[in-house]
């Protein structure tokens, strides 16, 4: 049974200082139809003047999280992908600043599962972040240790509460 892809036709952006990350990721979206920015000027131009469906958005190099806020803004979906900022304190500044998910830089192979995660959970009205934490609580234990998300109890407890899937 092929499982249907959500992303295709989607208007995304992607966002990264390094061009070849821009490429890749370009690359794993075919379905999709990719713009790219390599600074934060050239996309927050892009994101005021265009319209898009989602934005993918590193942190560091193009200060992901400003043009998160903007996304926020602009309704535009986002997706923050990192490998200097990979950290539980990071993970929980995104959701709370508005990303739909936060992926690592080693598993953006996988960027267009992540994305039909995203679209699946809007069609169904559910966060996306229950998908992320099926996901990705195996990748933060072996990177962070079991207790992770001990380091924000009171956010995670919060989180579980409102979220709770098990």
């Amino acid at each position: 049974m092929t499982r249907k892809n959500f992303a295709e036709g989607l208007k995304v952006l992607v966002v990264d200082d390094e061009p070849d990350v821009v490429d890749t990721l370009e690359d794993l979206l075919p379905n999709c139809k990719v713009e790219k920015a390599t600074s934060f000027e050239d996309a927050k131009t892009l994101l005021k003047t265009r319209n898009f469906d989602m934005a993918v958005l590193d942190i560091m190099g193009v200060d992901g999280y400003k043009l998160l806020d903007i996304c926020t803004r602009r309704d535009v979906v986002a997706v923050m992908l990192t490998a200097q900022a990979l950290s539980v304190e990071d993970t929980v500044k995104s959701f709370k600043g508005g990303a739909a998910y936060y992926v690592p830089k080693d598993e953006m192979a996988n960027i267009e599962t992540f994305l039909n995660d995203i679209l699946q959970a809007h069609k169904k009205s559910k966060s996306p972040w229950i998908r992320w934490l099926e996901r990705f609580t195996p990748y933060y234990d072996a990177r962070f240790g079991p207790d992770w998300q001990h380091r924000d109890k009171e956010f995670w407890d919060k989180f579980m509460e409102r979220y709770s899937y098990w």
